[in-house]
């Protein structure tokens, strides 16, 4: 590969560090919103679940926000169940439909959270429906590392406070990347060809993560409120920005 698109793997590395550290997910929605342009997505999955991984463990020694089994276990056994039924979808998937269909929902739904004036707080659903979240976030994982996505709309549609949110999400995103990882490497996703992008990923995202980290104890919860929708819109008009040129 030239070195122009090393360089670019690393910038997408650093940035995505930067952004997981702060806000507890996103690795593999920032990284791919600049991967998507010049690797393939098979790879660039690899490399998302694998920087995603290394994140949650740097974030895991910087940012301890407790551990609360009786709310992440719904969240944690619904993905278990997930992640194998996105890494048999990653070979026969289209990944530009994909990314509109998902980056569609952010742009729609994350404003409207952004702006509302009072944020609705959902108590209904129980533990089914953690599950039932954990379980999308499980599908989103075994296609490319996008754990996080889904049970972070849904802990900020709950209302639970930063440091609550912060601990489910870090817990569940551990969780659910270390057994893509090793599922991915089961099933052969994982070759000696994906060692040099890794090489080049994993070193650049770790100054990142943990600046990322120190700039987390300092926000309030409006503030990680407003940054966490954010992202999340801004993710999402990234993936409909490389996405929609391809369908036309």
């Amino acid at each position: 590969m030239p070195l122009s698109t090393y360089l670019i793997v690393g910038f997408g590395a650093a940035l995505a560090g930067f952004v997981q550290g702060l806000s507890g997910f996103a690795f593999g929605l920032v990284a791919m919103s600049v991967w998507a342009w010049v690797i393939d997505p098979k790879l660039a999955a690899v490399l998302a679940v694998s920087g995603a991984l290394t994140g949650q463990i740097v974030a895991a020694f910087s940012v301890r926000r407790g551990f609360d089994l009786a709310r992440l276990a719904p969240f944690v056994l619904g993905g278990l169940a997930g992640i194998p039924l996105g890494v048999a979808l990653l070979p026969r998937l289209d990944m530009d439909w994909f990314k509109a269909i998902l980056g569609t929902l952010l742009v729609i739904w994350c404003p409207a959270m952004l702006f509302a004036r009072h944020l609705p707080r959902l108590t209904a659903g129980g533990r089914i429906a953690d599950a039932a979240v954990g379980l999308g976030g499980g599908l989103l994982g075994g296609l490319g590392g996008f754990t996080g996505t889904l049970p972070t709309l849904w802990c900020t549609l709950r209302g639970y406070e930063r440091d609550m949110q912060r601990a489910i999400i870090q817990n569940f995103n551990l969780s659910m990347l270390l057994v893509t990882m090793l599922v991915y490497t089961a099933s052969g996703l994982v070759t000696a060809a994906t060692l040099p992008m890794l090489a080049v990923v994993l070193p650049t995202m770790l100054l990142p993560t943990f600046l990322g980290t120190r700039v987390y104890t300092g926000l309030s919860e409006a503030g990680f409120r407003r940054i966490v929708l954010g992202l999340l819109t801004t993710s999402g008009m990234a993936m409909l920005g490389s996405a929609l040129p391809r369908l036309q």
